[in-house]
């Protein structure tokens, strides 16, 4: 291909031996009146279609289209190329027709697939290509280009799919490339549709700019050829307007090169990483140094000494460094220094070299589109935290060794979350609120620009995304003696999950062989009061995108059994978890030894309170050991003293008093007379909490019907001022649960439980004004409608869910 290509780029050693320069005489044929003008190129590749969650059978497309942000419908990218990597199985009944390129909207449409199950792969590997004109945008754009998937969908009729037109969109998802990427950029681009289409669909875009072979170049640039010779500074002098005529397009083919020399470094750049990571050499160390000297011999051809002001050498210098440097495009060095004659072989030379490139690296891409894809996919994983990070507020606080009732613990609280001294008496959870609405304002007059991908479920409004406020707790020195010996010494901070950077000695050990082999790892999620199993299918999905390889339950159990009481709630949880576990064991085991199980829990309201009654049943005995991760949705964790609700807390007295219903008398702690005997007093004093490595407590101050202290397990203010028994008995049920999470893991004595508290802030404008709002619903129920937030967290801290 070298070979064939060599004339175009000055490759040819034959042809060297004759001429000075290959391309020299195609550029000496080019006249300065020529079409002169850049189109955009999106190369889109699609991987695989893969179904999380999909809740209808039918025949699935995929539609893709792309248009300019600031255009009208008119202003779109076209198809122009499709190339196909693998063979359609033609015996298969699972896939039907062709692709379809759709003239009416210029969009692409893959061939029609069906679906029938949950996680189901269906391989496309495919690359579309589109081109969109450049031409009102003078080289480079401006404006940032829409990319549009969406899903149509069809019903199952006798094993045939209706037509195209008959097919409706279901969902869709959009994309944005920023004008700094559409210079060239390579990034996985995963689709995910909405929360009721649950798919993922692998996907990677290629972006650069090429030289257009079709469009018309602006009508400035076709200026009478004697204009643009001799521009001295006498001719400028004596024409005035001609100058002016003649500098505005002098300034445009500069424009036009700028663009070209920028797109063929970022794909020479980006070719070179990609083929060093599939590891598969592609040699263009010829290509690069016959390309400068194709510049070179081109302005020498022009005969004009091509120099840079100050760079102290009277020889040509290389077109790159120059091109690349510092422009002063109003200045008059640019007209005595390059003639637009020069400037349009320049560009043309440039387009055949980008055309060369690009070429090049779609044969690379064929050669290895999925390691390619994998590739990429793990850079994206890599940036998800600092991409998100615009919605996401850090922060490192101390956990008090104990603590007390008083003035004394609300100061040394405050003192520890560092808030001002005038908020320090204020409700915690209006300070939280009043944080986030800080920084959502903040956001509002950001400018977010950059060269990533931007996915408009989350760009596409940033006021209106969630506010996720992470504390890493660590423990506080120890100020008394104990018989504990874990609290006689300071705990160091675990700053690697607050900086984003990996854990050095946690690396080291996961890629340690001898910790390598089968896994089998099991996810549980419980739902909340009068829930259902499907409730926490959003967080599911997430993890299973993290993580395909885990076994998740999603409980049954307790389905509408949740008014009873809670140690029998927990005792059927223990049992359908030991069986779940018994069964996938016993699967898993059959293709080889286990090397190591991991046991984690995800609760949802008062699922949280099931989840440590079933771990405290002595059936969850033998399988403490293997627990790793424990999320929890707004949990009750210390029950509803104290709720600040007065609404909620009117609905609580009713239901005990009509229904009798004895889980609201266990929440309330009135399920007996003395503190000290009901269920919340007894259940924290049980080792629940202290077996898992890492414990991820979110929490929301718009939730109004678990009380924020509760599901973030601290002191609240009316505790720390009640004397009473009442006060007495939940600052013990507060210390034994800290007590339990400041300790080391039994089974890793030397490891550093990760504990963090997230505050979820939603956006309050989506509720409106209704009852949920009203009462406080709105927010606990967004924790399983809303998604965004659990891919800030999980994607952000990926080691604990893997």
């Amino acid at each position: 291909m070298l070979r064939r290509l060599g004339w175009l780029i000055g490759l040819s050693q034959r042809s060297r031996q004759t001429k000075s320069l290959d391309a020299e005489p195609y550029v000496a044929r080019v006249k300065p009146v020529l079409m002169v003008d850049t189109v955009q190129e999106i190369a889109i590749y699609i991987h695989r279609f893969h179904n999380l969650d999909l809740f209808q059978q039918g025949w699935y497309q995929i539609k893709i289209s792309m248009r300019w942000e600031d255009g009208d419908n008119n202003s779109c990218g076209i198809p122009s190329r499709v190339v196909l990597y693998e063979a359609l199985d033609s015996t298969s009944n699972d896939s039907y027709g062709v692709w379809k390129i759709d003239d009416k909207d210029s969009s692409f449409l893959t061939q029609p697939f069906r679906i029938k199950y949950a996680r189901q792969d269906v391989r496309l590997c495919m690359m579309v290509s589109f081109t969109m004109p450049l031409e009102r945008y003078e080289g480079s754009a401006t404006s940032a280009v829409i990319l549009k998937f969406e899903l149509l969908y069809s019903p199952i009729m006798e094993d045939i799919p209706v037509t195209h037109s008959d097919a409706c969109a279901a969902a869709v998802h959009e994309f944005r490339i920023p004008p700094k990427a559409l210079s060239g950029v390579h990034s996985y681009c995963p689709v995910h549709f909405d929360t009721f289409h649950a798919v993922l669909i692998d996907v990677s875009v290629h972006v650069s700019v090429m030289k257009s072979a079709a469009y018309k170049r602006p009508a400035i640039l076709s200026s009478d050829a004697s204009n643009s010779k001799n521009l001295t500074s006498g001719n400028i002098q004596s024409s005035k307007k001609a100058f002016t005529q003649i500098a505005s397009a002098d300034k445009k083919l500069v424009s036009f090169v700028k663009a070209l020399l920028g797109a063929r470094d970022t794909l020479l750049e980006e070719m070179q990483r990609l083929s060093k990571a599939v590891g598969q050499t592609v040699d263009l160390s010829e290509f690069v140094s016959s390309m400068d000297n194709a510049l070179l011999s081109d302005s020498a051809s022009t005969g004009k000494s091509v120099e840079v002001e100050g760079s102290g050498q009277g020889k040509l210098q290389n077109n790159l460094e120059k091109l690349n440097g510092p422009f002063d495009l109003a200045s008059d060095d640019w007209l005595h220094n390059f003639s637009k004659e020069h400037l349009s072989r320049t560009f043309h030379l440039l387009g055949t070299q980008l055309h060369y490139l690009w070429n090049t690296f779609l044969t690379l891409h064929r050669d290895n589109y999925t390691k390619i894809l994998e590739y990429l996919r793990d850079i994206w994983t890599k940036d998800r935290r600092a991409e998100w990070s615009i919605w996401m507020v850090y922060s490192k606080v101390e956990m008090p060794h104990h603590f007390i009732s008083g003035m004394e613990d609300i100061s040394n609280h405050s003192s520890h979350k560092r808030v001002s001294t005038g908020l320090k008496l204020n409700d915690p959870a209006q300070v939280a609120s009043t944080r986030a609405e800080l920084h959502r304002r903040s956001i509002a007059q950001m400018r977010i620009n950059n060269r990533a991908i931007q996915d408009m479920h989350i760009f596409g409004d940033p006021m209106r995304v969630p506010i996720v406020i992470i504390e890493r707790v660590w423990n506080a020195p120890r100020r008394t003696f104990s018989d504990n010996s874990y609290m006689r010494h300071v705990d160091r901070i675990d700053s690697s999950l607050l900086n984003g950077h990996d854990d050095e000695s946690g690396t080291k050990k996961h890629n340690n062989p001898q910790h390598t082999g089968r896994e089998l790892k099991i996810v549980v999620f419980v739902h909340g009061f009068q829930g259902h199993h499907l409730d926490l299918r959003l967080i599911r999905n997430q993890w299973l995108l993290i993580d395909p390889k885990i076994e998740f339950l999603m409980s049954e159990a307790n389905e509408e059994r949740t008014h009873g009481d809670f140690r029998e709630m927990g005792q059927r949880l223990a049992q359908e978890v030991v069986s779940f576990f018994k069964r996938k064991k016993d699967k898993h085991a059959r293709y080889g030894r286990l090397k190591n199980i991991k046991l984690s829990f995800v609760g949802h309201s008062i699922g949280n309170v099931i989840i440590r009654a079933a771990i405290a049943d002595s059936l969850m005995d033998p399988y403490r050991k293997y627990f790793h991760t424990y999320i929890s949705l707004s949990g009750p964790h210390l029950g509803y003293l104290y709720s600040s609700n007065s609404l909620f807390n009117s609905g609580l007295w009713l239901l005990k008093k009509l229904k009798s219903t004895q889980v609201i008398h266990q929440l309330t702690l009135t399920d007996d007379p003395d503190l000290q005997n009901t269920f919340f007093y007894k259940l924290c004093k049980q080792k629940t909490l202290c077996s898992f490595k890492n414990i991820i407590l979110l929490s929301s101050p718009q939730d109004g019907y678990v009380p924020y202290h509760s599901a973030r397990i601290e002191s609240c203010q009316p505790a720390s001022f009640d004397n009473s028994k009442r006060g007495v008995a939940f600052l013990e049920m507060l210390n034994n649960c800290m007590d339990q999470i400041r300790g080391p893991s039994p089974e890793t004595p030397h490891h550093q439980r990760v504990f963090m508290r997230c505050d979820v802030n939603f956006d309050t404008t989506l509720y409106g004004r209704n009852l949920n709002s009203f009462i406080g619903r709105a927010a606990h129920i967004e924790f399983l409608e809303s998604d965004v937030f659990a891919r800030f967290i999980m994607w952000s801290f990926q080691d604990l869910f893997r």
